[in-house]
């Protein structure tokens, strides 16, 4: 069978006030366009449709316009729940999944058998796929208990709590003429993160050993950390990373998603299909003089000043790069700790000296910011 692994979309993604709904128009049309010509038996999208718990109309109708098409190809379509989608909403919306013929698994449920689903290709080769949607610590315990698995004891961690519940799914995992696939919302211990991705969901109590996968599934795909990579577990073990860069921390990170061939037989063979649509994010730095004469490179910039700080500063910077859209001083520039003047003696130093001296603490050195803070301080005295 093949499979097309596809996760992170984060549709309705907003970047430094810019919408990148036409990017996700462009990539996700890609994606498509992908599976019409490699024509999948299986497509996984595992979690993070969504880049809010409230997504926009807009945001739900290029989601489940772009599940709908990604079934039209033929191939069967599993949806999971990441860490930012609203797992109530897509169950949901399950019966039109349903209707459509697309498996939607938004949060775990107390059935475990409706996290086990079987399917058949066109060439007659059988799969089950394990589909965990995000658990959160809280709800990894009730999960836990909702299994009937023996109690939560308090020494025992996510990890534990996470190993049992996927332990429980693929129980059905001893059929020798069936691929066994598992798909999950989660942190590996030892994977790379992509840059943006939500830290309190990708560090410590979340991150979990690849030990926790069964060593006969024949493939695991992954969603949440936002880069494409293996991971060296019991099994194949693959994040197939975001499509897009979503955030200027990945901007080094190139889309794709991942297809797999595999039969209940043979080992799995996986290699990447690159998803070039979205609008490169690229980061400069230079001062304003340098920044006049660079080559300004396509796509959307992050830019570091290197300049003193001053009013009408990012002004000047957005003049010269309209495609600006994060502007900063150049950490470099930024004083640290104990550098500066000395510190301000607050007794009997008035406001105004104490802010000068603050303003000189920090490398600001700006007549304008001084005159508006005393013009300030004269409206709240009077």
């Amino acid at each position: 069978m093949k499979i097309l692994h596809t996760s992170d979309w984060h549709v309705g993604k907003v970047l430094k006030g810019q919408s990148r709904a036409e990017e996700h128009k462009q990539v996700l049309a890609q994606v498509i366009e992908i599976a019409r010509v490699e024509r999948p038996d299986l497509v996984i999208v595992a979690g993070d449709l969504y880049d809010t718990a409230a997504p926009t109309p807009e945001a739900t109708r290029l989601v489940t316009r772009a599940l709908t098409a990604l079934r039209r190809t033929g191939a069967d379509v599993v949806a999971i729940g990441g860490n930012h989608d609203n797992g109530a909403a897509l169950d949901a919306l399950r019966p039109w999944a349903e209707a459509a013929g697309i498996t939607l698994r938004g949060s775990v449920r107390e059935n475990p058998a409706e996290h086990v689903i079987d399917g058949t290709t066109r060439d007659g080769e059988r799969w089950q796929v394990a589909a965990l949607p995000f658990l959160s610590q809280r709800y990894a315990v009730r999960a836990v208990e909702m299994y009937e698995l023996t109690p939560a004891e308090a020494n025992q961690t996510y990890a534990d709590h996470l190993g049992r519940v996927l332990a429980r799914l693929a129980e059905g995992f001893t059929e020798p003429d069936r691929v066994h696939l598992v798909t999950a919302h989660l942190t590996v211990v030892g994977a790379s993160t992509g840059g943006g991705e939500r830290d309190a969901h990708t560090v410590l109590g979340y991150a979990v050993p690849a030990t926790v996968f069964p060593g006969n599934a024949h493939y695991v795909a992954l969603g949440h950390l936002h880069r494409s990579q293996r991971v060296i577990g019991p099994c194949p073990v693959r994040y197939s990373g975001s499509p897009l860069a979503v955030d200027f921390g990945e901007q080094e990170n190139i889309g794709s998603v991942t297809i797999v061939e595999v039969t209940a037989t043979t080992a799995a063979q996986i290699r990447e299909v690159p998803v070039p649509g979205a609008v490169p994010l690229r980061t400069v730095r230079g001062t304003l003089a340098q920044l006049a004469e660079i080559d300004v490179p396509e796509g959307w910039l992050r830019v570091y000043v290197r300049e003193q700080p001053r009013a009408g500063l990012r002004e000047e910077v957005q003049e010269l790069l309209p495609r600006a859209l994060e502007i900063r001083i150049d950490p470099e520039l930024v004083p640290g700790p104990g550098s500066g003047t000395r510190t301000a003696q607050r007794a009997g130093r008035s406001p105004r000296e104490l802010f000068a001296d603050y303003l000189g603490s920090r490398g600001h050195a700006d007549d304008d910011v001084r005159e508006l803070f005393d013009e300030l301080l004269e409206e709240v005295e009077h």
